[in-house]
């Protein structure tokens, strides 16, 4: 399987969320747009749902996944996320993307720019696809410590 290198944006036509392409641009739809409500849709404010990022650690049910992207979209200045060098898997109602994010977060010092390696799982619940699993890592620890200090208000330590 070839991994497509055309970029999910959260721009393209979102249809009916049938498809699971529709469901993943959904997700950086809300989360370019900093649409809660549209976000908590796409993970279904799932108990179940888990999510290990860069800003947030492990979090375990929607009320955990939900502060991280409070943080996220409270930050002041400009972002933006896209998923690219990816491969679609799909076994029955389930599906899941692994690949990339590349975007971007101004910040008082410039544009700092990410690259994130992503996977996301999705569930089909009889009516619409819900993300339940979602991992994210930075490779970078300059990358990934400059990040958590922009959004969260963090300093890592070198260890």
């Amino acid at each position: 399987m070839s991994p497509v290198q055309t970029a999910v944006t959260g721009s393209e036509f979102l249809g009916e969320r049938r498809e699971p392409l529709e469901a993943l641009a959904e997700f950086y739809c809300a989360l370019n747009a900093r649409d809660m409500a549209l976000m908590e849709a796409q993970w279904g404010a799932s108990p179940s749902a888990e999510m290990d990022n860069p800003l947030g650690g492990i979090r375990r049910g929607w009320d955990d996944i939900r502060a991280v992207y409070e943080k996220l979209f409270a930050a002041p200045r400009e972002y933006r996320f896209e998923f690219w060098d990816y491969t679609l898997h799909r076994q029955g109602e389930v599906f899941w993307v692994v690949g990339r994010e590349r975007g971007y977060l101004e910040t008082a010092e410039g544009r700092m720019e990410l690259a994130i390696r992503t996977s996301r799982l999705f569930r089909w619940d009889g009516v619409r696809w819900r993300q339940v699993h979602h991992h994210g890592s930075i490779e970078y620890p300059e990358m990934l410590a400059a990040y958590q200090a922009a959004v969260l208000g963090k300093v890592s330590v070198p260890v």
